[in-house]
């Protein structure tokens, strides 16, 4: 009987250490999916307007260092009942502004939203923000998925 029990703690120590083994070279795999490259938001900031303006105007730059191109489908911040991607555009003399229902960025590529072109509006806030406060806003990509980037409050006269 002690034969088999040791025989049998010996099989369990074998596959412990094979399970282990395992886990490790999974554990030496999972880094290639952590190096998968990741688009960033930097320099974001919102542009705070009158008391009780129901909207506001994000700036920043989105940055795809991937191999790949991007595809943004659509915004939204907690912080405001709805937020898009918007473009000003000069047309016969007049400024312009429409909705872009999509963003591309080319590999390697950066989108900059700034003051009279491609920007976000931030519409109807849910609560008053403060300069310095800081908005999360999601980016929605094309096939699922989302780039979160944050945005800092900032008064007009700081600009």
């Amino acid at each position: 009987m002690g034969r088999r029990y040791h025989r049998r703690m010996l099989l369990h120590r074998i596959f412990a250490t094979f399970a282990f083994a395992v886990a490790c070279t999974m554990v030496a795999v999972s880094p290639a999916s952590a190096r998968e490259c990741q688009p960033q938001v930097r320099d974001g900031w919102v542009r705070l307007g009158p008391a009780g303006m129901p909207m506001m105007a994000g700036f920043g730059r989105i940055e795809n260092s991937c191999a790949k191109p991007m595809t943004i489908t659509g915004a939204s911040s907690p912080a405001f009942e709805s937020a898009q991607l918007h473009e000003t555009r000069l047309v016969d003399g007049v400024n312009r502004m429409r909705h872009l229902p999509e963003l591309r960025i080319a590999p390697d590529g950066v989108a900059v939203l700034k003051p009279g072109g491609m920007h976000l509006m931030l519409m109807q806030p849910h609560a008053p923000l403060k300069a310095g406060s800081r908005v999360v806003v999601s980016f929605q990509l094309a096939g699922g998925g989302e780039l979160l980037g944050e945005f800092e409050v900032r008064r007009p006269d700081a600009l």
